[in-house]
């Protein structure tokens, strides 16, 4: 039996067929692509930092998310989360237009080693999340979720405000250390974001946005880094990873280059034929044409001394009508202990032996 077609199969049926066949029947829509959206990029003033100096600033701030985070615990005895949504290279009036009158923003000087003065870090902390971390400063419960971002701070208030924003920029110096000695200090706080004007509005910062969630509560804090500063960040950091691949390369050539240096130094080396032990009465009998026994073969080795220090065995010899010992082994290397003790002493009472007998036989 033949499939009778509904009326609404009839009818997609029929459009098809005057669209060419390019409409697919059936109950179900297609879901519209969304279009993307890509960010124009400003060609008159192009980028100042590459991707690798903002991810090198994301890992720093990732680390100063860790310590600040920690210090909200311990501070506001709330379980506190913060972490970098953003990091994004900008024009200071951007970041400047973001901010309202009643906003206030944090100066912060920043100390580099061999820099006389650089411009501050600003930071800003939304009126929601300060608010309520001065109320758990004080005592509250901080979960008011009626502050808006237009709220004016009191006098009092400004005060705190003011000490916690300490504890936050504390932080930023231990959050470089991994990187570069970088001293941070709270220079202070602005109540008028229009009236600092130490940063001109064409030129480049670095807006980082970390996102903290305290309790039920959440807010943004935002940092902006001059450009300038941060250009002399960056090649502070490069000058010392160039400096610390120097000494690796160094280290590694150490030996060759110490050898160098002292390949033509001048040593006194001496041949030991042997030690004995007098004593006093028969060292102060001793006249010229006597004869000492050193206990040992006439055959024996000799020890060869360099800077009175050990080093070879050899034999007695004649080299060109002069006397010269000829070296057969290492004594550090194949001489068992035994034999040392019995070709060497190195004490201070037969080393006077020893010259006081060559000065008694040349006498």
């Amino acid at each position: 039996m033949s499939e009778v077609l509904s009326q609404s199969q009839i009818d997609a049926l029929l459009n098809s067929m005057k669209g060419g066949g390019d409409d697919d029947p059936g109950p179900q829509e297609k879901e519209e692509k969304k279009e993307v959206q890509y960010r124009k990029y400003d060609f008159y003033s192009p980028r100042k930092f590459t991707t690798e100096k903002l991810k090198l600033l994301r890992n720093i701030f990732e680390n100063y998310s860790r310590i600040a985070a920690s210090q909200m615990n311990s501070l506001f005895r709330q379980s506190s989360e913060m972490e970098v949504m953003a990091v994004e290279e900008q024009r200071y009036h951007e970041f400047n237009s973001s901010l309202t009158d009643s906003d206030i923003i944090t100066l912060i000087k920043v100390v580099l080693p061999e820099q006389a003065k650089n411009l501050p870090m600003l930071m800003h902390i939304s009126p929601r999340l300060m608010v309520n971390m001065i109320d758990r400063m004080m005592g509250g419960t901080g979960d008011d979720d009626s502050v808006d971002s237009g709220y004016i701070y009191t006098s009092i208030e400004n005060v705190l405000y003011a000490k916690v924003m300490s504890y936050f920029v504390n932080a930023m110096r231990d959050a470089w250390a991994g990187y570069i000695r970088l001293d941070t200090e709270l220079e202070r706080v602005e109540q008028d974001p229009s009236m600092f004007q130490d940063i001109s509005v064409d030129e480049t910062v670095v807006i980082i946005v970390l996102s903290v969630k305290m309790g039920e509560l959440s807010g943004n804090i935002t940092i902006c880094i001059p450009g300038t500063l941060l250009t002399d960040i960056f090649n502070m950091i490069d000058r010392k990873k160039n400096i610390n691949l120097d000494v690796e390369q160094k280290d590694e050539n150490t030996k060759e280059n110490i050898m160098d240096s002292i390949r033509e130094s001048a040593l006194y080396v001496n041949a030991q034929l042997g030690v004995v032990e007098v004593s006093l009465h028969d060292l102060y009998n001793l006249h010229v044409g006597d004869v000492i026994d050193l206990n040992k073969p006439k055959e024996s080795e000799v020890a060869l001394f360099i800077e009175d220090q050990p080093w070879f065995t050899g034999r007695l010899g004649i080299h060109k009508k002069n006397m010269a010992v000829k070296i057969e082994k290492r004594i550090a290397e194949e001489i068992d202990e035994e034999e040392l003790r019995r070709l060497v002493s190195s004490t201070e009472e037969e080393k006077v032996l020893e010259k006081m007998e060559t000065e008694v036989i040349s006498s």
